[in-house]
Order: structure tokens, then C-alpha cells, then sequence
């Protein structure tokens, strides 16, 4: 297999025809839910896909990323966009000890083949060189992606940031204390 080129994504190629080879499908059964009991896992099934406008709000975002002081990270094959994270610029929570980690995204042909860890790292890198010492997720609740965070070393937020609940109140809120260099 070809090798993958991993780099930050400069505000001027943020556009649609970026994402032409990038494929988001995520088909979801079990998601991870909190109840009374606690964490538990649940029938939820969906298709995620994102569609056209989807794509625009991204780039927008995306853009805005990049506006406001953070980063934007890509993983390309044969000259397309496979893979991308991104990482706000403004810290956050009590200390301001977070960055927010607002995306990271691997098409679906690639998904279990590393893109994801080296994306992830790429950002946590980047985070603590901007005095970071988390990053903070508000992360998608299906059970494959929880266990992707996981596996990174990632666990329950010490602080949950009220406008990632709101906007999205079945995300799992997560943070990964980014390694001292």
C-alpha cells in the first residue's frame, strides 16, 4: 500500500473538493448511554453519512479553526484527503487547561488501519506545544469510537463543557492528558 503523507491543512485548500475522496458512512448499532446506573451500552442503530450541506458547516468550521488560532490536520493517499483532526486554539475549561479536539475523522475504506492514531497524535502534539495539557472530546457515543478513545488513553472529562452537552447531548465527554515533552 502506498504510504500516507500526514500534514497540517492550510486555510486556502479548505474547501469541498477536499473531502472528494473522503468517505464519512459510519454505520452504528450500540451506542454508549448515561443513565441513573451509569455508563451502559444500548441498541441505537443509525446510519451517520454526512450530505452536501454537511460537507459546507465542515469547511466552515474547519475554516474557523484555523481563524481563531487552531489547527487542522490531514492524512492523504494518492493526493486525497483520507483522514483529518483539528484542535481549536482558544483553551478552555477551569485553567484553561484544555484544547478542544473538535474533529477527527477517517474515511470509512481506511477506518482500523492507524490514520486515527497518528491523526490523534499529531493533534496532541500540537495541543501541548500550545501549552495544553489535555485535550478535551466531546466524542461520538458509538461504541467502536468510544473504544478508539480508549485505546488512545483517553477517559471521562474531570470537566464537562456545557456547550458541547447542549449541542450534543449524547456525546461522550472525554479528555486525554497530553504526555509532558
Amino acid at each position: 500500500m502506498e504510504e500516507i503523507l500526514y500534514r497540517r491543512i492550510a486555510r486556502q485548500e479548505l474547501c469541498l473538493n477536499l473531502f472528494a475522496q473522503f468517505q464519512r458512512r459510519q454505520e452504528v448499532n450500540l451506542c454508549w448511554r448515561r443513565t441513573e446506573q451509569g455508563w451502559t451500552v444500548r441498541p441505537d442503530p443509525f446510519v451517520d453519512q454526512w450530505s452536501r450541506e454537511d460537507y459546507v458547516f465542515l469547511v466552515q468550521c474547519l475554516q474557523g479553526t484555523l481563524d481563531g488560532g487552531g489547527a487542522v490536520f490531514g492524512g492523504f493517499l494518492s493526493g486525497g484527503l483520507k483522514g483529518f483532526a483539528s484542535v481549536e486554539g482558544r483553551p478552555m475549561g477551569s485553567r484553561g487547561q484544555y484544547r478542544d479536539l473538535t474533529s477527527l475523522h477517517v474515511s470509512r475504506e481506511l477506518r482500523g488501519r492507524g490514520m486515527g492514531r497518528q491523526l490523534f497524535a499529531l493533534a496532541a502534539r500540537w495541543a501541548g506545544d500550545q501549552g495544553g495539557e489535555k485535550l478535551y472530546i466531546s466524542s461520538h457515543s458509538a461504541v467502536e469510537t468510544q473504544a478508539f478513545y480508549r485505546a488512545m488513553g483517553c477517559r471521562e472529562a474531570v470537566e464537562y463543557d456545557p456547550g458541547h452537552v447542549a449541542r450534543e447531548p449524547y456525546d461522550c465527554q472525554l479528555e486525554y492528558e497530553i504526555p509532558k515533552s
